[in-house]
This record gives C-alpha cells, structure tokens and sequence, in this order.
C-alpha cells in the first residue's frame, strides 16, 4: 500500500470536497460530493453524536445512495449545514426523483466548537450558507488544517483541524479518510510533540519525528480544552458532548451498504489509534464510509478484510494530519502543534 497521487480522500475516483468557515464566527462546514450518488453507511461509538439522515444509511433501509456526506462545526447548528447542501444539489437538479420532485440525501454530522473563542451571537443560523458555500467549492484539492469543519476543532491539548489520506491496495483499490479532529483525548503523547499515530505515518506526513519511546503513556491524562471551554463558559467542568471526531472513509471499491458499515466500524480503530482516549461519553465520534464503484476491479470477499484495515490506517494518518496542519489565528485558547515543535 502507497499514498495515493495527493494523499487526500479525493485520489478515490468521482469525489470532491470543498469548504466554507468564517474565520470570526471560528467554525465552518465541509462536503464531500461524488460525480454520481454512492453508496453509503455509518457506525458511531461515541456517546453524545449529533446527526441528520443516518437512520436512512442502515443496511434494512430502501435507500441505494446518497448525493453528498456533510461535516460541519457548530453543534446542533451546524446540522443547518446539510440543507444548504441540499438547497444547491437541488438547483443542480441532483437528488432522488419521483415525477417533478427532486429531493437530494444529504446525511451529516456535526461536532461541537461553540466555545472556542470565536464569535457565536448570530441573530441567523449561518450553517446554511456554509454548506451551500462548501458544496460550490467542491474540487479533488483541498486544504487540510484549519479550514472547513475543522477551523474551530479542539483536542485535548492543542488546536484540531480538518485531515485526509489516502492509499492505493495492492488490489488496486483505493481508500481515503477525511476527519474533522474535535477530541476530548489528545492526539499527540504527554509533551505534545510526537503523535499517537506515528507508528502508522508515511513520507513525514505530519512531522516525521517518529513514535514517542516511553512507556506506560496513557495513563495520567489531562485536557487543558477541558478546562479552557470550562473557564469560557463559566463552569467547573465542560459541558457533557463538548467534543466529537467525525470522519468519512471512502472507496472505489463495489460495496453494499453491509459491507460498507464494516468498512466504517473498523475504521474506528484508526481513530483509537490516533486519539488517547477516544469513544469517550463526551465524544460523538462517529464514521461515515462511502463506496463510488468507480474502479473497473471486482471486489472478492478477501479484499473486504484489507479494505477495512486500510481505512482505519488512513483515518489515523489524517487525524494526526489534521493537528499537525492547523494554524494558529487570533482569539485561539489552545496553541498549535506547529507553535510548540521542536527545532
């Protein structure tokens, strides 16, 4: 297995993402379109996710596919974001048909970044517009950090962001991540310079300083977004679902939605790779995976089984991508990864 051309979830065939953020408001939105509707499925560990349409994504529901996956910022707000995605689909005239009426399936999920320091008092929900705005800008390169659905993401212990990967199979198959890092855990060990998932990096995609060489790590945890988010709100603790680590995992691959939900529960591991701790009652982590059927190869059953382990291999890869991106900007309460690397 090798990185695809761009090391982004857009080397799968057919598929794009764009984004939308206001950089005062600290949150923003992102989408991934395919050419065509793809199938689709979601698994979700967390214990506080906040959802739209994945009840349509189970393997005994009547829909085939979907038009578009939505990530956005913004809590139960954001979930505003997959009907500006839907109010462009529509005017595409893209969607689901039944005589004159086009209704296109926009699944999503959010994470929570409403006290991040930016700007929240809107008198008009803003996740709308930047969902329709992330659809507009739906291209196969997009930037990774502090963009889209990750411009205002939090982990333990420094900014989160938005990260992608990808790797080509020996099958030929392709597989990719996109993730909005957002985590109560951290994603880098005590000292904040070499990241959970180092064992798994490719080419120095995020630092190549390699994994951290003590031992019995993991055990005392402290989260200073805790404690920040704490102090905005004014509390003695966060609030309960103040975090979430949403991601997709996509494949050229032909894949019913059963086999799609696998391809999506076994890329939690990627994310118990990449986060300590992860699947906590305070996360909505949550995995969408989608299959394109673009690639001209069968898919045997024995290719099932390396599917799965590629795409929790991407999605750690583009979480720890995610933190090493991000970038610093003004009203921040947690530092970067880049602001505290060594020299």
């Amino acid at each position: 297995m090798q990185p695809g051309a761009r090391n982004l979830i857009t080397d799968v065939g057919g598929l794009k993402v764009g984004h939308a953020q206001d950089d005062t408001l600290k949150s923003g939105s992102t989408v991934l379109i395919g050419d065509q509707p793809f199938v689709a499925a979601v698994h979700v560990m967390g214990g506080a996710p906040g959802t739209r349409e994945t009840d349509l994504l189970a393997p005994d529901k009547s829909v085939e596919a979907v038009d578009a996956l939505v990530l956005s910022g913004g809590s139960a707000f954001g979930l505003d974001a997959c009907s500006g995605v839907v109010d462009g689909l529509r005017a595409q005239g893209r969607g689901f048909r039944l005589g004159p009426a086009v209704v296109p399936i926009v699944p999503g999920a959010i994470l929570f970044d409403l006290l991040n320091g930016g700007e929240k008092d809107w008198d008009e929900n803003p996740y709308r517009a930047l969902g329709r705005a992330a659809l507009a800008s739906a291209s196969p390169d997009f930037a990774l950090g502090s963009v889209g659905a990750g411009t205002g993401a939090l982990t333990g212990m420094q900014k989160g962001g938005l990260g992608s990967a990808s790797l080509v199979l020996d099958s030929g198959h392709t597989v990719g991540a996109l993730v909005a890092a957002n985590p109560v855990g951290s994603v880098t060990t005590p000292g904040e310079r070499h990241f959970w998932a180092a064992p798994y990096e490719i080419n120095a995609e995020f630092g190549g300083l390699g994994p951290d060489t003590r031992a019995g790590l993991g055990r005392n945890y402290r989260a200073a977004k805790i404690e920040k988010m704490a102090d905005l709100a004014g509390l003695s603790i966060s609030p309960e679902g103040s975090n979430t680590t949403i991601a997709i995992v996509a494949t050229d691959a032909t894949l019913t939605k059963a086999q799609a939900q696998r391809l999506a529960t076994a890329a939690h591991d990627g994310m118990a790779r990449a986060i300590v701790p992860a699947h906590t009652p305070l996360d909505g982590d949550l995995v969408f995976a989608a299959a394109t059927g673009t690639s001209a190869r069968p898919t045997g059953a024995e290719d099932i089984a390396t599917l799965c382990h590629a795409a929790s291999l991407c999605l750690a890869r583009a979480i720890a991508r995610a933190v090493y991106e991000a970038s610093p900007a003004a009203g921040d309460i947690l530092p970067c990864w880049k602001e505290s690397k060594p020299s």
